[in-house]
C-alpha cells in the first residue's frame, strides 16, 4: 500500500529527511514517532504528493508520486496537524462543502455526511458552527472530512496533539475502528506511549533518520536487554528474595516499593517454572508478571546519539 525507497529531502545543506525506507501493507496501523522537527510531516507530505523529495521514490497502492499524483490523491486522506475551519459554516455544511468538492451529489452526499458524523461521534454537533468546536471535536471533524472519499490510506499528522485525556482516548478508539475497516493508517505523534496499544508497526525518527522500523513487539525486544520480573509474595519478602538470588537463571534481585524485582540472565527465556519453585519453597505468590517496556523508554534508548551525524 505504501512504499518509500531512499526518500530524502534537503534544504540547502540541511537534511529534513535522509534515506527513509518504509513498506506498509493493507490494514497496517503505523505509529510514526519522533520529536518535533524530526521529519514526520515532511515524509507524510511527500507521500501525499504535496511536496517533492530531493531524491528517492514513494509509491501508494503501486502508483508513483512522480507520475501518478492525481491517482494517489484519490487514494489518500491527509489530515495536517493544524487546519482551519470556516467561521460561517455549520458542521454539516462543512462536510457537505467538501463532499461536493469530491463531486458527491444529492441524497448520496447527505447520507454520506450523516454517516461520517456518526463514525466520528459528532452527530450531536451537526448544527453547531465549526469554529465553536473544541480541539478534540475539531480533530474528529477533520478526520470525518478526510474519510468522505473513502480513501484506502490515511495520513494523520499529530491527531492526538493538544487533546485532553478524554479526547485522546476517544481518538485512539476511533483509530482502532478505522484500522479494523482495513485502512492503512500512518499516524504521527511525539506523545510516545499512546501509540503502543493501537499500532502494529512503529517507526522512530530523529533528525531525519529512521532509526527503527519494525513491529511494536520487535521494538520492545530491541530495547530490553534482560527479562525483568515483578514478584509479590504474601509474607517473608526478604527470604523470598534470597531464595530467588540462588536460582541459576536469576542475574540479580532488588527490593522494589511494592514487589521483588528480578532480572534474569541473558540466556534465560523460559521462566514459567519460577512460580512453582516459589510455591514448593513455601512462599505464597500473590503477583507474578514481566515488567513492560513502553514506547517512551524505547524511543529514548533507540535514538540515543543517533542522528548527530547529519
Amino acid at each position: 500500500m505504501i512504499k518509500t525507497v531512499g526518500l530524502t529531502k534537503k534544504y540547502g545543506d540541511m537534511f529534513a529527511i535522509n534515506d527513509i525506507n518504509l513498506e506498509l501493507e493493507q490494514g497496517d496501523l503505523f505509529g510514526f514517532i519522533g520529536p518535533n522537527g524530526a521529519g514526520k510531516t515532511t515524509t507524510m507530505r511527500i507521500i501525499a504528493t504535496l511536496l517533492e523529495p530531493t531524491q528517492g521514490e514513494a509509491y501508494v497502492c503501486g502508483h508513483s508520486i512522480y507520475n501518478d499524483a492525481k491517482e494517489i490523491r484519490g487514494l489518500v486522506g491527509y489530515m495536517p496537524d493544524f487546519f482551519g475551519v470556516y467561521d460561517d459554516m455549520k458542521v454539516i455544511e462543512y462536510l457537505e462543502f467538501f463532499a461536493a468538492a469530491y463531486r458527491i451529489k444529492g441524497q448520496k452526499r447527505r447520507d454520506l455526511c450523516n454517516e461520517m458524523l456518526d463514525i466520528v461521534d459528532l452527530d450531536f454537533k451537526r448544527d453547531a458552527f465549526a469554529n465553536t468546536l473544541s480541539r478534540g471535536q475539531t480533530q474528529r471533524l477533520g478526520l470525518a472530512r478526510v474519510l468522505l472519499h473513502d480513501p484506502q490510506v490515511l495520513l494523520l499528522d499529530e491527531p492526538l496533539s493538544g487533546l485532553d485525556p478524554r479526547a485522546r482516548i476517544e481518538m485512539r478508539n476511533l483509530l482502532r475502528r478505522l484500522g479494523e475497516l482495513g485502512k492503512t493508517i500512518v499516524v504521527s505523534s511525539h506523545i510516545l506511549p499512546e501509540l503502543a496499544d493501537i499500532c502494529n508497526k512503529v517507526g522512530i525518527i530523529d533528525r531525519g533518520v529512521m532509526n527503527v522500523n519494525a513491529s511494536v513487539s520487535e521494538v520492545m525486544k530491541q530495547v530490553r536487554q534482560k527479562v525483568v520480573l515483578n514478584i509479590r509474595v504474601k509474607s517473608d519478602h526478604d527470604k523470598a528474595a534470597k531464595f530467588l538470588e540462588g536460582l541459576a537463571e536469576v542475574d540479580n534481585v532488588n527490593m522494589g516499593d511494592q514487589a521483588i524485582v528480578v532480572a534474569l540472565k541473558d540466556d534465560a527465556e523460559d521462566y514459567s517454572d519460577l512460580p512453582g519453585q516459589l510455591f514448593e519453597a513455601g512462599f505464597k505468590v500473590t503477583f507474578f508478571g514481566e515488567e513492560e517496556v513502553n514506547l517512551e523508554s524505547a524511543f529514548m534508548t533507540l535514538t540515543k546519539g543517533v542522528g548527530a551525524k547529519i
